[in-house]
């Protein structure tokens, strides 16, 4: 078989008749593809993956999933890697790293402290978490660079230090530049945010990690991952209507819960899946994260191949067509669990609030709201973000509003729009559709992500005060938006969001209800729809990206020793070879806690660069079992009640270790490693839970802390806030061997239970050496 693109470079030769072409052997090879426009000399290798996954096929003697190919194709030794899906773990060579702004300043950080003189795979920089929505894109934007200036330099000086791609403030958001840049299919992409699934939508395998993680695939080091199970999505049908690809994770979250991905890789398939665009498939992928799933993936199709050759990477399909085979699933694979959809069948969703697993039809989201209590009038209507900012998503929220304005209409609530990037912003300025979303009534915001993360200086209600908001986001903790706990987030698809904006109420079923328009005739608004992709090129808009020099060893990069926003890091001691005993207990959790409530966003990422700075939010949003009340905890030393944070001060400024009890699920969210980083500063040793978030954990493990599970959940009851604790048996430590746990209560009485752990022996190395980054160092040195 003769390769798609030296068939065309032959043709084209054949076909001018000016002179006859010599046929070297070389030219009889598949010829090489760029990654990437940035990186032109770093090359996609499907060579690598096929022979990685003949090697396992062989092995295992059966059909592989999508996701099992592109995983096993990434092993560091495919011949002997011992693979059972959701215990053995895996030793990868991802392909390149991302990092967003808020993540990259302590991932740098800690790839600083390495001592390595440039990054081993392709790697950027994304800045969108620190600008604040406040006055609309243009100001925003340029407070963001003033107030943040000290940071973006830090990040951009760092970058061309060590060799990492540099997108400034302005160029979008992370997923959305990843989608339209760098991912591709086939690709296993890690990134610093815990929404890095996004890339799924292109047929990639890519995965939220910490910045720890991040650091040892940037310093060359196998990458280790617990083998993950797949859940296989099927879906027939097709999707029409007011049904949009949002909804499909809307309707799954509600089957699998937040918790119900955990360990898990999520593969769609089936006839259904081309009937959703490659950027809808992208925002299921997405929002997948919100599951606890590891990632989540589509096939290979010709929507994919359209989107690669709208964003000029025409050449990627070329290639990935001819390995077509290896970025589809096997016929006959099996599934650890198979949920099947008819996308026919599929009504309009809309989850929330306060978890995005709490699933309603927009049809029955009037009447629950009322019976529950909650607000009915909807404040603020908001589009964009990185699930669903894309040139589609743009243009059915655009046809709604051009209904609406068609009749006299605008919207009743504030609403907002973020465009996904700067490609998409100046796109949809020249297509029109900017404009017409700002005529009914919209603010179009800077291409970052804003109030999704809670950079949103809110002005319309004051803290405390119920009210209703509905979003195109992935994510509607409580406070997560405005950092007001009573503020109820439903999330759902922006053309939804931009009905109930117009209308003004979550009583409005766009499917069914009419509106009434300045004339006082009544109408129905139609469906929206919209081309997925625009019919002229994309319009890139403002060149924003930083190349690495080739040499950048010369660069310095400045850390001022007064800075309040960054901080060099210092090694965390190493275990001292003891049980750790008479522990107190920090904060035993009540309920849900998420990342957010470990480590507050918002007005707190500006310290996300300073550990000692952002350490003062640790823990401020968990509610405490023992009073009910967020932030308020008693000191065991002193019997007063006060912050987290300064408790910890005081137990870590007396030289007393302390633990943390947490429920379900415990670290859900986004990937922030600062939710670890800061209780390992503050002294903390140990976690113990119910269950843990996939990626909470392995940050916890990354920083040496101890995170641990009951054996019997039930025994979560039996630890009280004023106990003291010791964990017994840490000479033994050891894969697989459950840890004791002693309780001495204040009347002087004991009682033992059991702990289960996740650790391997290198993770047990990590926790003997007092972090991963320690143990990087040992290695480093032993092999120098």
């Amino acid at each position: 078989k003769v390769p798609v693109l030296i068939l065309s470079f032959f043709q084209h030769a054949l076909n001018s008749g000016v002179r006859r072409y010599h046929v070297a052997p070389v030219l009889c090879q598949r010829a090489k593809v760029a990654m990437s426009h940035f990186e032109p000399n770093e090359y996609i290798n499907y060579e690598k993956l096929e022979k990685n996954i003949n090697i396992v096929r062989k092995r295992l003697d059966r059909p592989l999933t999508l996701s099992e190919k592109i995983v096993y194709g990434h092993l560091d030794d495919p011949a002997k890697q011992e693979i059972e899906r959701g215990k053995t773990y895996l030793r990868l060579r991802p392909d390149r790293v991302a990092m967003q702004d808020a993540t990259a300043q302590m991932a740098m950080l800690q790839f600083i402290s390495s001592g390595l003189p440039k990054v081993a795979v392709p790697s950027t920089i994304h800045c969108d978490h620190l600008i604040e929505a406040q006055s609309g894109g243009e100001k925003d934007l340029r407070r963001a660079k003033d107030i943040n200036q000290e940071v973006y330099n830090f990040l951009a000086t760092a970058g061309a230090k060590y060799g990492v791609g540099f997108w400034k403030p302005g160029s979008g958001i992370i997923h959305q530049i990843i989608l339209e840049n760098y991912s591709y299919p086939g690709v296993m992409l890690i990134g610093t945010d815990s929404h890095t699934p996004n890339g799924g939508g292109l047929g990639g395998i890519c995965i939220g990690v910490g910045g720890a993680d991040a650091v040892d695939v940037m310093a060359g080091i196998p990458w280790e991952l617990k083998c993950p199970k797949v859940i296989g999505v099927k879906l027939t049908g097709k999707l029409s209507g007011w049904t949009s690809p949002k909804d499909v994770i809307l309707k799954v979250a509600g089957i699998l819960t937040v918790k119900g991905g955990t360990g898990a890789i999520i593969e769609y398939h089936g006839p259904g899946v081309d009937s959703i665009s490659c950027t809808g498939m992208a925002t299921i992928c997405n929002m997948g994260a919100e599951i606890g799933a590891t990632t989540s993936i589509f096939p290979y199709n010709e929507r994919m191949k359209k989107y690669l050759g709208k964003t000029g990477r025409a050449d990627i399909a070329a290639i990935a067509d001819e390995f077509k085979q290896h970025l589809v699933p096997d016929s006959g694979c099996q599934y650890d669990q198979v949920i099947e959809i008819n996308l026919s069948e599929l009504k309009p969703h809309i989850n929330g609030p306060f978890t995005p697993d709490l699933a309603h039809p927009v049809s029955d989201i009037g009447a629950v709201a009322e019976k529950e209590g909650w607000p009915v009038d909807i404040r603020v209507g908001l589009i964009g973000s990185c699930t669903n900012s894309s040139y589609e998503d743009m243009g059915r929220s655009a046809a709604v509003a051009k209904q609406a304005l068609a009749h006299g209409l605008k919207c009743k609530s504030k609403f907002t729009i973020t465009p996904g990037s700067e490609q998409i912003r100046a796109t949809i300025e020249r297509d029109g559709y900017a404009k017409i979303l700002r005529e009914v009534g919209g603010l179009v915001l800077a291409n970052a992500c804003g109030p999704c993360i809670g950079q949103w200086d809110r002005k319309d209600i004051k803290k405390g005060e119920k009210n209703t908001i509905v979003t195109s986001y992935n994510r509607n903790f409580t406070g997560r938006n405005d950092a007001n706990p009573e503020t109820h987030a439903f999330v759902t698809s922006p053309e939804i969001v931009t009905a109930l904006s117009i209308a003004g109420t979550l009583k409005f079923n766009p499917e069914t209800d009419y509106l009434t328009g300045a004339d006082g005739k009544k109408f129905k608004l139609e469906a929206p729809d919209a081309d997925e992709l625009p019919k002229l090129e994309f319009d890139p808009g403002q060149d924003t990206y930083q190349y690495p020099p080739k040499d950048g060893s010369g660069q310095h990069v400045d850390v001022s020793p007064t800075s309040q926003r960054l901080q060099l890091l210092e090694p965390f001691d190493k275990w001292d070879g003891k049980d750790l005993e008479d522990m107190l207990i920090l904060i035993k959790v009540k309920g849900k806690c998420t990342t957010d409530h470990i480590s507050a966003a918002g007005p707190w990422l500006k310290f996300r660069g300073h550990l000692d700075n952002i350490s003062n939010n640790l823990l401020i949003g968990a509610i405490n079992i023992e009073n009910g009340k967020a932030n308020s905890v008693r000191n065991a030393l002193t019997q007063e009640f006060g912050p987290v944070p300064d408790t910890a001060r005081y137990y870590k400024k007396m030289g007393v270790k302390w633990a943390v009890i947490g429920d379900e699920n415990y670290g859900e969210g986004s990937s922030r490693e600062h939710a670890a980083l800061e209780p390992r500063h503050l002294g903390g040793r140990v976690i113990i839970t119910k269950s843990f978030a996939r990626i909470h954990e392995t940050n916890l493990k990354k920083q040496g802390l101890l995170p641990l599970t009951f054996a019997d959940p039930a025994d979560y009851n039996k630890i009280h806030p004023v106990d003291k604790l010791s964990i017994v048996g840490l000479k033994d430590f050891a894969p697989g061997k459950p840890l004791k746990c002693i309780i001495k209560h204040p009347n002087g009485s004991q009682e033992t239970i059991m702990l289960n752990h996740t650790f391997n022996e290198s993770q047990i190395e990590w926790f003997q050496a007092g972090s991963a980054l320690n143990r990087m160092k040992e290695l480093q040195q032993k092999s120098s």
